[in-house]
């Protein structure tokens, strides 16, 4: 699952390695999600990030979770706390070639290769029914990793804050 949406969220701001607290349709989102997955047998684990972290600190309640920095969000660099309608405007040209390939050109950013690899890692480590709380291009990774998806055409109805996926034997279902 993604995080409940944040201020920076609502404003537009970009938050990569940043973080910003959970807005009240954020909590709302993270108890809608913890109905969800209340009977669900199952390892919780979440990103260590404050947004995630507040999330799973709601969703996860009365039941033992630990955080895995491979869950982290991808680091945009120079570009964190950043405007996104700003960005695009100023560089225009990041965003010609798709969806989410403009995180591989953040200057002093992390990289969609690096993401790949913490993401390939946190993957193979799983050897039971997990519950994660992530964040919206770590999510993104890790389904396109796990369905065999191009990560690129994995589009915004797959990251939206607050959203549920259960991904089993490459096929992924929202949960509502």
């Amino acid at each position: 699952m993604r995080h409940g949406q944040t201020h920076w969220n609502a404003a537009g701001r970009l938050q990569g390695a940043l973080d910003s607290d959970l807005t009240a349709t954020g909590v709302a989102q993270a108890r809608q999600q913890a109905q969800l997955v209340r009977d669900i047998d199952a390892i919780r684990i979440s990103s260590p990030q404050g947004r995630a972290a507040q999330t799973a600190a709601i969703v996860f309640k009365g039941r033992a979770w630990h955080n895995d920095p491979r869950l982290s969000e991808i680091g945009i660099g120079d570009f964190a706390g950043r405007n996104a309608a700003e960005l695009r405007a100023q560089h225009p040209w990041l965003f010609e070639a798709g969806n989410l390939a403009w995180y591989d050109h953040c200057p002093g950013g992390e990289g969609l290769a690096a993401l790949r690899g913490r993401c390939l890692s946190f993957l193979h480590d799983i050897q039971e029914p997990t519950i994660l709380v992530t964040h919206g291009v770590t999510l993104a990774m890790l389904i396109a990793l796990g369905t065999g998806w191009n990560f690129d055409t994995i589009g915004p109805n797959f990251m939206q804050q607050g959203i549920v996926l259960h991904l089993s034997g490459g096929q992924l279902h929202p949960l509502k």
